[in-house]
């Protein structure tokens, strides 16, 4: 297995204004983005570029993996 998106992934996140509300079920945590107004889930374990520009996308931000 390669490497966790997960660091690189919310360094993103937090850069565009997003913000941790609370952990969610098992290891996800609840995020906030105020480019959507919408919550989106994010996993503490990233392995796929493709789930991490989906988390991206939820919060309203283009592909960067």
């Amino acid at each position: 297995m390669g490497a966790s998106f997960t660091p690189r992934v919310l360094a993103v996140l937090r850069s565009a204004g997003c913000f941790f509300v609370r952990n969610g079920k098992g290891d996800h945590q609840i995020w906030y983005s105020p480019l959507t107004n919408a919550h989106f889930t994010v996993d503490s374990t990233i392995l796929s570029r493709h789930t991490a520009n989906g988390v991206l996308k939820q919060a309203g931000l283009r592909k960067q993996f």
